[in-house]
């Protein structure tokens, strides 16, 4: 299992500070979906440029204009882009059409999707993504209640190459590997420490 750290601040300055203090411990560099916002695609050919040995994750969250939104992220230095899972299936197949000119993979994001994920997921997988993130929001997590269970029981059902972002931590990682995760996306547990590369590497460390 590939442990990705999310990239999940607002400047180009500050992406490229958690990127060094975080890269030797993880195999995916996420740009999130506000820092592109803030900079643009430019902030993806910077974390490429600094690090070119690591995949990079453009959390584009592309809901229409699948084909031209992921060309411009696979033109900037994206390995990987992703569109979201509830778009409109022709969005999605458009996302893969860019994917498959550049030679690179695309991600449906479930964010948002809740009811009947587990056919969602099918669905979008049939159409060519390499694999869906099974993915519960930062407003979504501060829910009552919440829990990462059921994203980790719906990625079993599914059947399907997924990965989880959910508020992953080192006491939920291993449950993470066990679901059948090919990724483990980490965002707070990483940037939110005091020391983030000791975070990294300790949840790198947990990895079997």
């Amino acid at each position: 299992m590939k442990l990705q750290v999310a990239l999940d601040v607002a400047t180009l300055e500050d992406a490229l500070t958690l990127a060094r203090q975080a890269a030797d411990h993880v195999d995916i560099l996420e740009l999130g979906t506000p820092l592109i916002k803030a900079e643009g695609l430019d902030a993806i050919k910077a974390i490429k440029a600094a690090h070119p040995d690591k995949l990079v994750f453009a959390d584009m969250k592309t809901a229409d204009a699948g084909e031209l939104e992921a060309d411009l992220a696979f033109a900037a230095g994206a390995d990987l882009v992703t569109v979201m899972g509830a778009a409109d299936d022709d969005t999605v197949r458009g996302a893969v059409a860019a994917g498959r000119k550049h030679g690179k993979d695309v991600v449906a994001d479930m964010i948002t999707v809740v009811t009947d994920r587990v056919a969602r997921i099918r669905e979008v997988s049939k159409m060519g993504v390499s694999f869906v993130e099974i993915h519960a929001g930062l407003d979504e997590q501060a829910k009552p209640g919440y829990t990462i269970q059921a994203l980790l029981d719906d990625g079993r059902q599914a059947g399907v190459p997924f990965s989880i972002a959910g508020g992953i931590t080192g006491e939920s990682i291993a449950a993470v590997q066990d679901a059948g995760a090919t990724v483990a996306v980490a965002g707070g547990a990483i940037r939110s420490a005091k020391d983030p590369a000791a975070a990294a590497k300790n949840l790198k460390s947990l990895i079997r």
